[in-house]
């Protein structure tokens, strides 16, 4: 068990990995920030849920896909109805036309509340649909894709296709999704007020550890036989295939454990953030969140979280101190990075971090001892040696 436990951990270096970063998310950043900072970090971290599941679907499984922002989205709209039908009780919308139902449904003539509203009503429904509805999503855009063999670029294509798609969708019903507007005005959860300082301190520490129960759930996928098929498949997809394996079975569930991933990281958005809009559906966040993963490097589920955090610090840093030129200053970090760190972060402490740990965690080596000098062996001759020798002396003369 032991044993199982450390393969998962990734061994030593991968356990001082998950150290490290739990210490900063957990200790430095709660410790060293304002609450207003803090709760930017765990917006960050909420894309983070992304990233990771990229590194999986994309690093691994060699399935690039452009369409993220979906999940993303749909699991943090599943979350906002559950939050905006609480926030939309009779007494707090008696101004309104109709009590009772979200001011947007009211402002755009709808006299009750939809079909399709009405299961959000219940905490434990909504918390099923965060996690099913994008993952069901996923298995019918993953079986109609894989199992017809359509991948590489034509996959990429399509997931972009489809986050156009949802966002103009949701944009178009406004009377059920709130538009351009998205849902806003959140204000609790089950009468608990997310809006004070002391919930968004609480919602940090849940995001960052359902964070880390993703990232152990990917290392346990990536250490079992799935994850040597996931980077076979990569590599040589042909010869996994006529090996007798179902590719394209192996494809939909990493597609779909990365789906899920990003629905549960929309969800803890809305709840930190207090809306969720069509913008966070389309094709840029999208774009924007395999950014996160190349930066951190593609390879590794904790490099995704940095590289998360980087750019998004990036972001904030360069919009607030160079607002005319914040975006020449982004791009300019993403070419150097594909430039000069292909492998991203995550490359360059594979090739520099680990030689300085070695380096300070090497023993110096003590002084060779001399070997002692073996005495020579001396061969002395017996009696009858010296009565030959001296039986032919006397022979001779």
């Amino acid at each position: 068990m032991n044993a199982a436990y450390e393969k998962i951990l990734g061994g030593r270096s991968g356990l001082t990995g998950l150290l490290i970063l739990g210490v900063l998310l957990l200790v430095i950043f709660p410790l060293g920030l304002d609450i207003f900072r803090l709760n930017l970090v765990g917006k960050y971290l909420s894309y983070a849920f992304v990233a990771v599941g990229l590194v999986l679907c994309w690093g691994y499984g060699g399935i690039l896909s452009l369409g993220q922002g979906v999940f993303f989205g749909v699991g943090g709209y599943c979350m906002a109805m559950f939050l905006k039908l609480e926030a939309s009780d009779p007494i707090s919308t008696k101004i309104q036309s109709t009590p009772g139902i979200p001011d947007f449904m009211d402002w755009n003539q709808i006299t009750s509340l939809p079909a399709m509203w009405q299961p959000f009503h219940s905490f434990s429904f909504t918390v099923l649909a965060v996690l099913a509805v994008p993952t069901l999503l996923a298995l019918i855009i993953g079986m109609a894709m894989f199992k017809r063999r359509v991948g590489d670029v034509y996959f990429s294509i399509v997931t972009q296709a489809i986050a156009a798609i949802l966002s103009i969708l949701i944009i178009g019903q406004q009377g059920l999704t709130g538009g351009v507007n998205g849902i806003t005005d959140l204000k609790t959860l089950m009468g608990w007020d997310i809006r004070t300082d002391s919930a968004k301190m609480i919602l940090y520490f849940v995001n960052a550890g359902l964070l880390f129960a993703c990232i152990l759930f990917g290392r346990y996928i990536l250490t079992s036989k799935l994850g040597r098929l996931l980077m076979a498949m990569r590599d040589k997809e042909e010869r996994v295939r006529f090996s007798g394996y179902d590719v394209a079975s192996f494809k939909v569930f990493v597609f779909c454990v990365a789906a899920m991933f990003s629905a549960i990281g929309g969800a803890m958005f809305t709840l930190q953030v207090g809306f969720m809009s069509p913008s966070f559906v389309g094709i840029v966040p999208s774009i924007e969140m395999v950014i996160y993963a190349a930066v951190g490097g593609r390879m590794s589920l904790l490099g995704a979280v940095y590289g998360t955090l980087l750019v998004n610090f990036g972001k904030t840093y360069f919009s607030e101190t160079f607002p005319e030129l914040w975006l020449f200053l982004m791009g300019g970090l993403f070419i150097a990075v594909v430039m000069y760190f292909p492998n991203g972060l995550a490359g360059v402490y594979e090739k520099q971090g680990k030689r300085l740990m070695e380096k300070f965690s090497r023993k110096p080596k003590k002084a060779a001892e001399p070997e002692p000098v073996k005495p020579k062996t001396v061969i002395k001759p017996d009696a009858t040696d010296i009565a030959i020798d001296g039986a032919n002396l006397e022979a001779s003369k």
